[in-house]
């Protein structure tokens, strides 16, 4: 094979992430940090899985089983969610067959500190929607099999918002038994959406320079994105925050965590900002960097551990 081919090749793999990528644990700060873990303890079943004091400021993660899904970190002296500004606008919650959706749909809904925001065929998966005590949005979600899921002919993943009766979701699916073993059932971060101020600027850092790959475009005010032929690891939305600048400190989200299978995938990384000009910090195991407003990405090699959460 002609060795311009062959560096053409190597190039066009490096500007992408690895096919094996995906999300881990997403921090939120919190201002009321005993509210914020007996909700998501009750309301989707997580359990505190360990914390740690730095300074004044508590971090403590919840998950299932030995999968992180949420840190926490008591800072009470910032002020509160602001609904239009860039930061988050959902974290997917992604459970394994339509008894654990429903069971934890029930448990968010009976628990009196959730609002109930909706619920969607979105052709790829089904969903239903949340919102935490301190304004944050929150997704509980399955996939559809990938077989189900169709194109246009342009390559573009179909989606959308179809009506999906919550009622009629949660008599066809629910038990009593799989209520009551939500936490010992399977579940991780399926994806993470976000509130941004533009969408071209979003397209340049999450996928040129990141690396995630557009699956949805036409999406009006949004963009969709994931690696190896998921429908979205990320998402970018312009809905409440079309002009926003930079984010102020706050509380709601943290840092969005995706994970990658070896080291040469955070080389390449590491290379994309470089080339973009873009600043970033690499401790070895990890790279982080922040959007055009302030949203920290932390991208790191697997089996992150609850020690390394619990990191300053």
């Amino acid at each position: 094979m002609d060795a311009n081919v062959t560096a053409r090749q190597s190039n066009d793999i490096a500007r992408v992430l690895d096919p094996n990528t995906g999300m881990d644990a997403v921090t939120l700060h919190v201002g009321d940090l005993e509210l914020m873990s007996s909700y998501y303890a009750n309301a989707l079943a997580l359990e505190p899985v360990e914390e740690r004091a730095h300074g004044r400021r508590v971090h403590r993660v919840l998950g299932r089983g030995t999968t992180p899904m949420v840190r926490l970190i008591s800072t009470p002296d910032l002020p509160g969610v602001d609904p239009r500004a860039a930061g988050l606008f959902h974290t997917a919650f992604l459970f394994e067959d339509r008894q654990s959706l429903a069971a934890t749909v029930h448990r968010a809904a009976q628990d009196s500190r959730s609002r109930f925001a909706g619920s969607s065929d979105h052709l790829v998966s089904e969903a239903f929607y949340f919102t935490d005590p301190e304004g944050n949005g929150i997704e509980l979600y399955i996939d559809r099999p990938r077989s189900e899921w169709s194109y246009a002919p342009d390559g573009e993943l179909r989606m959308a918002s179809e009506y999906l009766d919550p009622n009629a979701f949660l008599r066809e699916h629910l038990d009593q038994a799989t209520v009551d073993a939500a936490p010992r059932l399977p579940g991780k971060i399926g994806h993470v959406h976000l509130q941004v101020g533009d969408i071209a600027q979003a397209r340049d850092f999450y996928v040129d320079t990141i690396g995630f790959e557009t699956t949805v475009r036409s999406y009006p005010g949004a963009l969709f994105a994931a690696a190896g032929g998921y429908h979205h690891h990320v998402a970018m939305n312009t809905w409440n925050s079309r002009g926003v600048g930079p984010r102020a400190s706050r509380l709601g989200l943290g840092d969005v965590a995706v994970t990658v299978p070896a080291r040469e995938d955070l080389d390449a990384l590491v290379a994309r900002l470089k080339a973009k000009g873009t600043g970033f910090a690499d401790d070895g195991r990890s790279v982080s960097a922040k959007d055009p407003w302030g949203t920290q990405v932390t991208v790191s090699l697997p089996n992150t551990g609850v020690e390394d959460l619990l990191k300053a």
